[in-house]
């Protein structure tokens, strides 16, 4: 009798003790430090350091050229709409990227007479209707964001709704868990 009983309680201390100590470890990594913030001077001496850095330099040079000022003209050309999250009428020019581009999914759009690169970040069941587009196609986009990088000609906006003939075809699902 007591050799069942110990058999019955052997298993149980071992399973408490593994749960155990796998929660002291979840603990322990919860405890990292969170990245400070830095205060309005430390960011100005940041800025200043990267600035001076080659890449930096790079970056300079590439907003005071006039690929980068028509970037920059073109991206606030739609600023406006971007922060309101409002309707902006698209046209499909083309339906790749610029050659080398590694932003995923995206097509080439004209938004009030410039051209922008319009990326989406759809998940498997959005992309049947967003490989359905054709040049030409006059669509509605919504976004929040209208970024640029020194690889790219154009501005590029981040589509989170999009929408041809009045039915919605893309609209940006949230990632779990946060952003």
């Amino acid at each position: 009798m007591k050799k069942v009983i110990y058999v019955l309680i052997l298993p149980l201390v071992v399973v408490s003790g593994l749960v155990f100590a796998n929660r002291e470890i979840k603990n322990e990594t919860s405890k990292r430090p969170s990245p400070k913030n830095l205060s309005a001077a430390e960011r100005e001496a940041e800025l200043k350091k990267w600035e001076a850095s080659p890449d930096g330099v790079r970056f300079k040079k590439w907003e005071a050229s006039p690929s980068g000022k028509k970037v920059h003209a073109g991206a606030a050309k739609i600023r406006e709409h971007v922060s309101a999250f409002t309707d902006m009428e698209a046209v499909i020019t083309s339906l790749s990227l610029p050659p080398g581009s590694r932003l995923g999914f995206g097509v080439m759009a004209r938004i009030n007479g410039a051209d922008y690169i319009v990326k989406f970040e759809p998940e498997k069941s959005q992309l049947e209707q967003l490989y359905n587009l054709k040049v030409n196609d006059k669509i509605i986009i919504r976004s929040h964001v209208v970024s640029s990088a020194p690889k790219y000609s154009y501005p590029i906006v981040s589509a989170e709704y999009v929408e041809r003939y009045g039915k919605v075809i893309f609209k940006r699902i949230p990632r779990k868990g946060g952003c």
